[in-house]
């Protein structure tokens, strides 16, 4: 068993898989540089990330894979999970080591994981695309801090890039430390020292709080006591996204 350790990048894992294949390693086990221990008698290999070596799996896997199935390896690895990264290594080999279409083959261990971690991203990011709320800033730049479960904010950006393509906004993904500004005219990727959590209320435009009563006000208005059904409503609304939501912070 050889240990192939990498980057934490998606370019990695492709990298490590081309670093097998050219020194035909057998058996691999991938860890991320951040999860390994060192091990007295393993056999450990250093992955060393290139755009070239990426690249050229990269380029391999779109002959034989639809776009659906480069989409899905793309938000398994946004999950995080080290088991997700050893999935998506495994798959590819499987994927590279078969002549026939290896998609719609749900008795492999590698490929029945990636669908379930699919699934769980996908709806991490639907639930954002839902849940998010801006705030107006003192000097009318709207900002949301998010701490999602996956990293999920790239796969969200277009979406309100879209949805609010009048507003200069800012979505920050505050557990990962990073972000996306949008100017009117293109997304950029940010990082703030000192990310703001929109917790002091000079930070907020004078209308935030008259806004946000308001809407607690209508959320009220609209709940009907004698139809409260509070398990169904964890199920379609977890708490863990109450933080999100003005109606609820309110409360």
């Amino acid at each position: 068993m050889t240990i192939l350790v990498f980057d934490s990048s998606f370019e990695g894992i492709l990298s490590a898989v081309f670093d097998k294949y050219e020194r035909k390693f057998k058996d691999v086990k991938l860890e991320s540089e951040s999860k390994h221990q060192p091990q007295l008698l393993a056999d450990i290999h250093h992955v060393q990330t290139t755009d070239e070596k990426a690249s050229r799996v990269w380029n391999a896997l779109q002959k034989k894979l639809s776009v659906t199935w480069q989409q899905r390896l793309y938000c398994c690895f946004l999950s995080e999970l080290e088991e997700a990264f050893q999935n998506i290594l495994e798959f590819i080999c499987y994927c590279f080591d078969s002549a026939e279409n290896i998609e719609n083959n749900y008795g492999h261990p590698a490929l029945m994981a990636l669908t379930k971690i699919d699934k769980s991203v996908s709806r991490e990011r639907h639930r954002m695309k839902a849940f998010i709320r801006f705030e107006e800033t003192a000097d009318g730049l709207f900002y949301a801090g998010v701490e999602p479960d996956f990293n999920v904010i790239p796969l969200v950006i277009y979406f309100f890039k879209n949805r609010y393509a009048d507003q200069k906004w800012i979505i920050y993904d505050l557990k990962r430390n990073y972000g996306f500004y949008y100017d009117l005219n293109q997304v950029t990727e940010v990082v703030f020292e000192h990310a703001p959590k929109m917790k002091d209320k000079e930070l907020l435009h004078e209308k935030e709080n008259l806004y946000a009563l308001l809407w607690n006000d209508y959320f009220k208005s609209t709940n009907i006591p004698a139809r409260k059904n509070m398990k169904l409503h964890l199920q379609h609304v977890p708490r863990r996204y109450w933080k999100y939501l003005t109606e609820k912070r309110m409360n």
